[in-house]
């Protein structure tokens, strides 16, 4: 390809890819979470080469400007491994017991404590990302979450026991955020009047090293699916906590306590197996 084809290909990216969604930004100020929403538009709609190659103009600017001085990093090098052709209805995950203890190592050490927590948080509840986003206080209560049928994907109303170390972690998160509204805001939301981005839990995987192909946000529920199933739980049980519906839906409308006992201990259990993959031994 001739060098002016290839500069006239990326101005096109730019103008069209680009410079609508970010470009009244400054360079200095742009961060891993405001490109990734320009590659998974273009992931989304199939066009995983035109990602990819998005992704490397944004990055040879940024490479640039940190020559020029107008920038410090590059960030896009913790969006590494995020362009692939992804299965349908597929979410990545790791589910051996030695990936997962060092998943478990990777997030203890992440270093903003609000992401991390949330990481840690998805780990032991088995919700869907969205529902970890936008949980509020005002919906947890006496070593429960209570999440009602309009903030489920079912429109069931859903209940979370909570493990002791699962207390213990939203205690130690309230510290942060118990001023606002969501348990996990936004960091552009003092007030903690937004929920996080729905790219934040991504952007740190993806910076401690895990692929498309290797674990995603919704892959905390099919991690913890598979190693309670591995494990002989009851299948009823785990299926109840990921509250997905049964096919009779008259009584689905009536089960979102079913097994509440049952599933109380088996959360318990699932936390203190968590802190044995880390070292962690419970006396």
């Amino acid at each position: 390809m001739s060098n002016d084809k290839e500069k006239q290909n990326i101005r096109s990216r730019l103008n069209t890819h680009i410079l609508p969604f970010i470009g009244d930004m400054k360079i200095a100020i742009l961060t891993t979470i405001d490109i990734l929403p320009l590659l998974q538009r273009l992931s989304n709609a199939g066009k995983h080469e035109m990602s990819r190659r998005v992704k490397q103009i944004v990055s040879q600017v940024f490479r640039y400007g940190i020559l020029t001085g107008h920038c410090n990093t590059d960030p896009t090098y913790a969006l590494r491994g995020f362009i692939s052709a992804p299965k349908p209805g597929h979410f990545a995950s790791l589910t051996k017991s030695a990936d997962v203890a060092q998943l478990l190592r990777s997030i203890d050490a992440y270093p903003h404590p609000i992401v991390r927590y949330a990481m840690q948080f998805s780990a032991l509840v088995f919700l869907r990302p969205g529902e970890v986003r936008h949980l509020e206080w005002a919906e947890i209560e006496s070593g429960e979450i209570r999440i009602p049928e309009k903030k489920m994907k079912m429109d069931r109303p859903h209940i979370v026991p909570l493990a002791t170390q699962t207390i213990e972690l939203l205690q130690k998160t309230q510290q942060l955020t118990g001023h606002g509204k969501y348990v996990f805001p936004s960091n552009r939301a003092p007030k903690g009047d937004r929920p996080m981005s729905e790219n934040t839990v991504l952007v740190a995987l993806r910076s401690m090293g895990y692929t498309n192909e290797q674990m995603t946000a919704h892959g905390f529920r099919h991690m913890a699916s598979t190693l309670l199933n591995e494990n002989g739980f009851n299948r009823d049980w785990i299926e109840r906590q990921l509250a997905h519906v049964e096919g009779n839906s008259v009584r689905a409308a009536y089960n979102y306590a079913e097994y509440l006992p049952e599933r109380r201990k088996m959360m318990q259990w699932f936390a203190d197996y968590l802190d044995e993959l880390r070292g962690i031994l419970k006396g």
